[in-house]
């Protein structure tokens, strides 16, 4: 049995190298865990009947992979609930093979979290935890999704003669939002990524995945990415999802008054950054026709002016 998936085929032999590796037993089963755009995810069943994931990081570095699990490790340190990869006989969490960084987590039962108010409530209270903890090196200031991205999707347009109306708009939004955004909002460790794909739990936060765009800046930031990703109902925003987030997160960490002005504005910067990185991924450096048309989701919400204060659409 071969199991394929985007860039790397993994085999029952190779499954079960990494499990001696780890002490585990061998394999019973494989199966393709859904969710993520760019790693592979298997689900092992092994021959106690326990399950564990391997991860094929295909995405990124080693020392890039080695950085995201330093991340996962300070979170559970400081009692977010994450998946740390489980340790290696030699002491590792990553083991490297074919020039990729091979790992195996813990498989937290459970399917995504829901958008209803008791998980949204709890998801709200986890965020405001997280951006407590004390920011560490492993932590980067720069948003892989947001301003920096932008400038390259300008950079690659200039070079190919490629401005669409999509990068034209996004210039002038981008642009108007960086002097909109206030630069000395409250800091913390944010996760920059907050979808359901990301999140696993029935009722509560169970886990919280895919560390690999977190980073240090504006906590609030992190909030309008939650309601990004868990408040919309197709192009409907739900404010009762809102709500249940916003209570959930000021029963831990009350937003300032410069925080809530500004939430419109990083409400904004948080859909054009979902915008901007899948139109960057499905458009211009890895083209795809069934998925070029996704940006359009967060594209099209733009158009949609809300007042967080009153909870009302324009």
């Amino acid at each position: 049995m071969v199991i394929k998936l985007r860039r790397v085929d993994v085999g029952v032999d190779e499954a079960n190298e990494l499990l001696t590796q780890a002490g585990n037993p061998s394999v019973n089963s494989m199966k393709i865990l859904q969710g993520g755009w760019d790693n592979t995810n298997i689900l092992l069943t092994l021959t106690d009947a326990s399950k564990v994931v391997l991860k094929v990081w295909n995405a990124n570095t080693t020392d890039e992979v080695k950085r995201v699990v330093a991340r996962h490790c300070n979170l559970d340190e400081h009692g977010i609930p994450t998946a740390v990869p489980i340790e290696f006989l030699d002491g590792e969490l990553v083991v490297e093979k074919d020039g990729m960084a091979w790992t195996l987590l813990p498989f937290v039962e459970g399917g995504m979290l829901g958008s209803d108010e008791k998980s949204l409530e709890n998801l709200g209270e986890t965020l405001a935890r997280l951006h407590q903890i004390p920011a560490t090196d492993c932590f980067p200031d720069d948003y892989r999704m947001g301003w920096s991205l932008f400038e390259e999707m300008f950079e690659i347009a200039d070079y190919t003669g490629s401005w669409s109306d999509f990068l034209i708009s996004l210039k002038r939004e981008s642009e108007a939002l960086r002097n909109q955004i206030p630069a000395d909002l409250p800091q913390g460790i944010l996760h920059g990524d907050l979808f359901p794909d990301n999140v696993i739990g029935d009722g509560s936060v169970a886990a919280i995945l895919d560390l690999e765009e977190a980073f240090i800046g504006p906590c609030a930031f992190d909030l309008m990415m939650a309601f990004v990703g868990f408040g919309w109902n197709d192009e409907e925003p739900i404010h009762e999802r809102w709500n249940a987030l916003l209570e959930g997160y000021e029963s831990v960490r009350p937003l300032s008054q410069e925080e809530k002005l500004a939430l419109p504005e990083l409400h904004r910067y948080a859909t054009l950054s979902i915008a901007a990185w899948r139109y960057w991924k499905h458009v211009m450096t890895q083209p795809d026709e069934e998925l070029k048309g996704r940006y359009l989701e967060m594209a099209h919400r733009l158009d949609q002016q809300i007042d967080f204060e009153k909870c009302s659409v324009e």
